[in-house]
């Protein structure tokens, strides 16, 4: 089987859906992931609902170059969210044919934020969508063993991501001994083995604009790979602000895409050579 690789709209967040969707195909990905709802203030927020002229763009862009939007995004599960701010986002990923959403456990109450995912949930199936919970290290909801108790309590999933991964309090042991079912889709992103600073901004300031290219950094990304379900789709999400400058969308987009390239291909080779039927070749 062939592995599917996409790009996070994180990486190209100074694009609009519909020219992500197009730098997206001359890089030579085969999905993205798309944003439909801003997540922060600052950020230019895209008007993506269901009827929108852009989001009828970004559909005739998907239909002209054969991608597929893999999951939209970002929904921060805070002890105040209801189904009027997730109900829109689920309109406009249906439109798009996502099957994920991609969330994060904001509220501290675990059981609060189980009653929310589990609505959420019942509400995306309706739309063909599951939702994507991301243990993100500066959220209640931190550590993968606790996002996996809550996928299987609701029927969600869980997004796994090597930075959160890193600067969290979970480990590659975790995400190997998860069941294949949780993890419909991955994302990967490299960086500097230690933090960036010891504040939440710190971490946010990192997360948004300072992560690094795959290959260009200390995170344990041969691990991580090895223990994710073989196949799964991969998703780039890097956005390191500083390096883009420098670049044109394009440019970084193939930057990303060739890096992850070359990360499976060493991936492959080191299955390949660890596999019994590889050494009686060798020997016979």
């Amino acid at each position: 089987m062939t592995r599917r690789l996409g790009v996070a709209h994180l990486t190209l967040l100074n694009l609009t859906p519909p020219e992500v969707v197009a730098t997206a195909a001359q890089a030579g990905f085969d999905f993205v992931g798309l944003r439909v709802k801003a997540v922060t203030a600052n950020e230019r927020a895209y008007p993506m609902d269901a009827r929108s002229p852009m989001l009828a763009e970004t559909r005739l862009r998907l239909a002209d170059t054969g991608l597929v939007v893999e999951d939209i995004e970002f929904l921060p599960l805070t002890a105040e969210v209801t189904a009027d701010d997730w109900l829109p986002v689920l309109e406009s990923g249906a439109a798009l044919g996502a099957t994920g959403l991609t969330v994060a456990g904001a509220d501290p109450d675990r059981g609060r934020l189980t009653d929310t995912l589990a609505r959420l949930t019942a509400d995306a199936a309706a739309h063909g969508i599951r939702p994507l919970i991301e243990p993100i290290s500066y959220q209640p909801l931190s550590s993968i063993p606790d996002a996996a108790a809550l996928a299987r309590a609701t029927g969600a999933a869980v997004l796994i991501d090597p930075l959160h991964l890193q600067r969290g309090p979970s480990s590659v042991d975790d995400v190997a001994a998860l069941e294949p079912s949780l993890l419909p889709v991955a994302q990967l992103c490299d960086g500097a083995a230690l933090p960036p600073g010891p504040t939440v901004e710190d971490r946010l300031t990192e997360a948004r604009r300072a992560r690094r290219v795959i290959g260009q950094g200390d995170f344990p990304l041969d691990r991580l790979i090895a223990a994710l379900p073989a196949h799964i789709p991969l998703s780039v999400e890097v956005p390191d602000a500083a390096l883009q400058a420098q670049l044109t969308p394009r440019e970084w987009a193939v930057l990303n895409a060739r890096a992850l390239r070359e990360l499976l291909a060493r991936a492959d080779a080191r299955a390949a050579a660890s596999d019994p039927r590889h050494e009686s070749e060798i020997t016979r």
